[in-house]
């Protein structure tokens, strides 16, 4: 029972949307295969998979999707095999805590869900104006929550260019490099077998991009989408006197937080001060211990 408790703390309670999303995949993944399995045991009929993704993955054929327009949003959600689940929720934990660490939770939710809306319209609408695609969109559908980790894969790299991860066998790399070689595989695997996630990929890339320099320039995309759910809040009185010499363990207050965020949004992280460096760092610390 304690680990259930910590894993549902983890996933919905700790503030961090990448557990978030990681828990939701997770758990519509083994809900889907549990039918599955109980269908092919009890029933003797398989073939579960294929209705699901039917009506939660999205179709490249227009009039399938008019009646099934819930699938964009859905089939960020669904995977086909443990494999494809298995890689999207590594990148997504990679990168997306690295994001976290950068930018506010809200900003993730806002990338995760509008970069797969943008991977899907990607791969709809080339599906249906490529001469190479138009053939097989009437039977076409995708799923998986790949373009919405590109897109922040992307983000990240955008973001912070030079920063660099420890990478098996390679050492150190910067995350431009990174994304760079994730653009260039989608780009030659378009001429796969599975052109149509490959499309949905890039889609997302190009919309983490964009939304980041926007941000940088000073545009919010997201701003709409975090006022949207914001709670109102209450009025109250505080006394602040926190210093930003000081080296002391306080924990500091989230408008300090949020104000060294937006000029990394800004300018980049490379722009904060030692003191700035110092709180960000102290807030992080503190996050982790609650």
């Amino acid at each position: 029972m304690n680990t259930y408790n910590e894993l549902k703390y983890k996933v919905f309670k700790s503030g961090s949307r990448v557990n978030l999303f990681i828990g939701i995949n997770v758990i519509i993944f083994i809900a889907l295969s549990l039918v599955s399995l109980a269908r092919l045991l009890f029933f003797k009929q398989g073939g579960f998979e294929s209705f699901a993704y039917e009506y939660l993955g999205v179709p490249a054929n227009l009039q399938s999707l008019l009646y099934r327009f819930w699938t964009p949003f859905t089939y960020m959600f669904v995977h086909n095999g443990l494999i494809h689940i298995l890689f999207n929720m590594l990148w997504l934990f990679w990168m997306g805590k690295i994001f976290e660490s950068f930018q506010s939770p809200k900003k993730l939710t806002f990338l995760y869900l509008l970069g797969g809306l943008a991977g899907a319209t990607f791969y709809i609408v080339f599906y249906n104006i490529i001469p190479a695609f138009k053939d097989s969109a009437v039977n076409s559908i995708a799923v998986g929550a790949s373009a919405a980790v590109s897109a922040i894969v992307i983000a990240t790299a955008t973001l912070l260019p030079n920063y660099s991860i420890h990478l098996l066998l390679l050492g150190s790399v910067r995350l431009k490099w990174i994304a760079l070689i994730y653009i260039v595989l989608d780009v030659l695997s378009l001429a796969g077998n599975n052109a149509g996630g490959h499309l949905s990929h890039l889609g997302g890339a190009l919309f983490g991009f964009l939304y980041i320099k926007s941000l940088q320039n000073g545009n919010d995309w997201s701003r709409p989408f975090e006022n949207l759910f914001k709670p109102k809040k209450k009025l109250k009185i505080v006394s602040k006197n926190y210093d930003l010499d000081s080296n002391s363990d306080q924990h500091p207050d989230q408008e300090t937080i949020d104000t060294i965020l937006d000029k990394i949004s800004q300018s980049g992280y490379n722009s904060l001060s030692k003191k700035e460096k110092n709180i960000l760092f102290r807030a992080s610390r503190g996050n982790e211990k609650e």
